[in-house]
């Protein structure tokens, strides 16, 4: 065995020194250095069938086109929502970084997840809970899934069906990564859910669990597994106070695909979001209802982001937003109040700051609204953050909505970027979004006129006859605010 010796490790970013530093050099961050034994290993490395250590294989090098491979490599969820986030299904092999402030629902998504896949094999293991603390969140989740009994069915067969869900369901509780190897060695299953991260520990590394160097170094052998055996590894991580996933940075370059799980725990909606997919785009997202019976999939966002109100209220607008292939209506909102202080507020919850800032200039240079002197709050519903251009259209009505105190139509929603100029320019995909509207009963929307300046061909390919909607298009914001306020 090789001599130990001690090395200090950042906890933010992983970089190794040889010596304490109060600022890491890599990531610029302060007393982030920890102590840590380790040990290194010259020519053999952990192998995860046998479980000791191998001699690595070498790999000869293959021609693009030598390599061969089945179109059909994804497995599909019930879960519409998780599929979409994924790219369209679990791709054989990956390994999936799911991260989330505690209590927000990361175990009870991956444990409805096994429970739900009747026709795989699924080793779910935590190193948090005990198997029979498990098996009272799988009851909850039965019961959701197969329904509460009713009069004249036998409790026989009410039984039977939620034993039916959680079956090919198996439940691990280790932290140690041999002792895992081998048990997956024995049962041979099509999915691992590993929970969490944090907990596991190598034999190979003399430090602590959750440390850096273990956290590296479980991850690496599970993913030496999941790519030699093709078989998929979801892994649970917690997150910091800054909201990044806790251990080194180098785990999120490892995985294939980071997930953030996000919402408020004091709310029922959660938000999946994909930050990095090598299978897919990283910015598709999926909407959760938090249940006492588990998540529930919310197929229509625009049921949350869309409030009922009873009477027309100025300084509320909705706009045609996408996130990844999916269109949405969301309810955006401003405030536009006289300041109180010597300098003006200006506060935006789900939208870029500066972003508003320079809508806010649009509109005193371009249409001669006196905003500066105002304090101006914005609001996205929904608990969402939206970097889509296409809703600046739709903030700056609700701004002079609000500063005019003039409330918008009930069903009017808009989709368009604002220029510095005060020129209304296109958007992508404006046809999805059009539909979307329709979908919803919309009566008219704003959108530019230069999404059918080309030929035609664009407004030939939308098709807008089949969509009973008003098209109003605009080149300028202050042809919108004539259209509007008059």
């Amino acid at each position: 065995m090789a001599k130990s010796k001690i090395a200090y490790f950042c906890q933010s970013c992983g970089f190794e020194s040889p010596k304490w530093l109060g600022k890491c050099p890599s990531c610029g961050q302060w007393n982030t250095l920890v102590e840590e034994v380790i040990e290194k290993v010259n020519v053999a490395v952990p192998n995860w069938k046998t479980n000791s250590t191998s001699t690595q294989r070498a790999n000869k090098p293959v021609e693009v086109s030598e390599i061969t491979f089945d179109q059909d490599q994804r497995l599909l969820t019930p879960d519409q929502e998780f599929n979409r986030v994924l790219g369209g299904g679990i791709v054989a092999g990956s390994l999936v970084l799911i991260g989330g402030e505690p209590g927000i629902g990361k175990s009870t998504l991956m444990l409805q997840l096994a429970l739900n896949m009747p026709n795989l094999k699924v080793l779910y293991v935590s190193g948090e809970e005990s198997e029979r603390q498990i098996k009272m969140r799988a009851e909850r989740l039965s019961e959701a899934a197969s329904g509460r009994p009713q009069a004249g069915i036998p409790k026989s067969e009410t039984e039977q069906s939620k034993s039916e869900i959680g079956k090919g369901c198996f439940i691990l509780t280790e932290t140690s990564t041999q002792n895992i190897f081998k048990q997956i060695e024995q049962l041979e299953p099509d999915l691992v859910v590993i929970d969490s991260i944090q907990t596991l520990y190598s034999a190979h590394i003399e430090s602590t669990p959750g440390s850096v160097s273990q956290v590296r170094e479980c991850t690496a052998e599970l993913l030496r597994f999941a790519k030699e055996s093709s078989t998929p590894v979801f892994l649970i991580g917690h997150i910091t106070k800054d909201g990044m996933i806790a251990g080194p940075k180098i785990l999120e370059h490892m995985v294939d695909t980071v997930l953030q799980f996000e919402g408020d725990r004091h709310h029922v909606y959660r938000i999946l979001r994909a930050v990095k997919n090598r299978f897919g785009s990283a910015s598709e997202l999926g909407i959760y209802e938090m249940l006492g019976q588990g998540l529930r999939e919310v197929s229509n966002p625009s049921e949350i982001l869309l409030s009922q109100r009873d009477e027309p209220l100025s300084g509320i607008t909705i706009s045609a937003t996408l996130e990844g292939m999916r269109p949405m209506l969301i309810e955006t909102q401003a405030l536009v109040s006289a300041s109180a202080y010597g300098t003006p507020q200006r506060t935006a919850t789900g939208f870029d700051t500066r972003r508003m800032n320079m809508l806010l200039a649009v509109l005193e240079k371009r249409c001669g609204f006196k905003l500066g002197a105002k304090d101006v709050f914005l609001n996205i519903t929904g608990g969402i953050r939206v970097e889509d251009p296409a809703i600046d259209l739709g903030l700056a009505a609700a701004i002079i909505s609000s500063h005019e105190d003039i409330p918008i139509p009930f069903k009017t929603c808009f989709a368009g970027e604002i220029g510095l100029s005060g020129e209304i320019r296109a958007v992508n995909r404006i046809e999805q979004r059009i539909a979307e509207a329709h979908k919803l009963g919309f009566e008219q929307i704003f959108i530019s006129k230069y999404n059918l300046a080309s030929g035609g061909q664009d407004k030939k390919r939308m098709d807008l006859s089949r969509c009973n909607i008003e098209v109003k298009t605009v080149g300028s914001i202050e042809e919108v605010f004539g259209l509007l306020f008059g």
